[in-house]
């Protein structure tokens, strides 16, 4: 399962992350990662087993967890199939087709939004 972590300002500093790590022995498998000094925010695949024990590690440290099940969805009559979204998906979920056609892979998608945000038709959205 995909799980979004957010961290906090106040707590951005702390190893936080690393800590509920070695407190649990889950296994993150860091697909995309931002910090700075006003947040944190980390998507990782879990197995759904260590899901519970390591989000309540974290939300005892501060930090909001969030699990990513409402993959992307493109509107077919707004989409013009330009292939923007190609470029900047950083897990591949866009693809062209032999006949030039887009093609989604909805399952690899991990919520980042960075697709929606270069659309120039605005034809894709989260949670539909």
């Amino acid at each position: 399962m995909m799980i979004k972590i957010n961290i906090a300002a106040n707590i951005v500093t702390k190893p936080i992350l690393a800590e509920s790590i070695l407190e649990t022995g889950a296994l993150l498998n860091i697909s995309q990662a931002h910090f700075d000094p006003t947040r944190g925010e980390v998507v990782a695949e879990i197995t759904s087993d260590q899901f519970r024990k390591i989000k309540d590690s974290l939300v005892s440290k501060g930090a909001e967890v969030l699990v990513l099940d409402t993959p992307i969805s493109r509107d077919e009559e707004e989409c013009v199939e330009c292939g923007a979204c190609i470029s900047v998906c950083p897990v591949k979920v866009f693809s062209f087709a032999d006949d030039w056609g887009l093609e989604v892979d909805s399952d690899k998608c991990i919520q980042c939004g960075t697709c929606i945000k270069m659309c120039p038709h605005n034809a894709l959205t989260l949670g539909h």
